[in-house]
C-alpha cells in the first residue's frame, strides 16, 4: 500500500473514531468500501461490529475475514486503523447506530460464545442468505444482530438466526451473475461458490446474498431508533 493511501486510511479511521465518540453509542455497525461494487448498485463491501468498551481497546471492530484468496475465515478484533488499512476503493465509512435497547443487547452479546458460535469458517463471498453451508462477513454481522434482537436464548445457532430473520422480514439483495462469470469465478477463486444457492435461481443467474446495504435496510426497518452516519 502506498504511503498516501495509508495516510488517507488512517485519517478516515481517526474521523470515524471521533464520530463514534460524539455519537454517544456503545456499539455500532461500521462498513468500508474495499472494492468497487457500483455495477451491483452497492456502495460498501464489508461490515463489522465496532464496540466502544471492548477488552482489546476502545472502538474495536469485531469482524469476519477470510485468508487472502482462501475459503477459510476467522473472527478478528481490530482497531479502526487496521480495519481501514485494507486497500480501500473509497475513503468513506458508513456507521449504523442501533437504538439504545438494541445497542445494549448487541454490546453484551458480541464478545460471548454465542457470537463465536454463529461464525462459520467456510467462507463464500456470495454465500446464499438462507443456507448454513458457507458464510460471508456481512452474514456473520447479520446473524449476530439477529441473536441480539431475538428473545434471550432463542437464537444460539445459525439455523435459528436465519429462522428469526425470515420471520422479522429480512430480504437479501439479488445480484445477477451470468453463467460464464459463475464458471470463471468458481474455477479461479477459492472464496466464491454457488452450490449453496437454489438450482433454479442459480441457473437464472440470480444470486441472493447478504450485503452491507441489505443489513442496513433491515436494521432500519426493525429498529425505528436506528440512525446512520456517513464519514467522508
Amino acid at each position: 500500500m502506498a504511503v498516501t493511501d495509508a495516510v488517507k486510511s488512517l485519517d478516515l479511521a481517526q474521523r470515524t473514531f471521533q464520530a463514534l465518540d460524539a455519537s454517544g453509542a456503545q456499539v455500532a455497525l461500521v462498513s468500508r468500501a474495499g472494492q468497487d461494487l457500483g455495477k451491483y448498485g452497492l456502495r460498501y463491501s464489508h461490515m463489522g461490529i465496532v464496540v466502544r468498551d471492548h477488552p482489546a481497546g476502545r472502538w474495536t471492530v469485531v469482524h469476519e475475514l477470510n485468508g487472502c484468496g482462501t475459503a477459510a475465515s476467522a473472527l478478528y478484533n481490530e482497531g479502526l486503523g487496521n480495519f481501514f488499512l485494507a486497500g480501500l476503493f473509497r475513503y468513506e465509512a458508513q456507521v449504523v447506530i442501533p437504538g439504545p435497547d438494541a445497542q445494549a443487547r448487541l454490546a453484551q452479546l458480541v464478545t460471548t460464545r454465542t457470537a463465536r458460535r454463529l461464525h462459520h469458517a467456510n467462507y463464500n463471498m456470495l454465500s446464499y442468505a438462507w443456507s448454513t453451508r458457507y458464510q460471508n462477513s456481512n452474514q456473520w454481522v447479520l446473524e449476530t444482530y439477529a441473536a441480539a434482537g431475538a428473545p434471550a436464548g432463542q437464537v444460539e445457532t445459525r439455523e435459528e438466526a436465519q429462522a428469526w430473520l425470515k420471520g422479522a422480514g429480512f430480504a437479501p439483495i439479488t445480484v445477477y451473475v451470468p453463467s460464464v462469470t459463475r464458471l470463471g469465478a468458481r474455477m479461479l477463486r477459492a472464496n466464491v461458490a454457488f452450490d449453496d444457492h437454489p438450482f433454479d435461481r442459480r441457473m437464472a443467474g440470480q444470486i441472493d446474498t447478504v450485503s452491507t446495504d441489505a443489513v442496513v435496510r433491515f436494521v432500519r426497518n426493525v429498529d425505528g431508533a436506528a440512525r446512520v452516519i456517513v464519514v467522508e
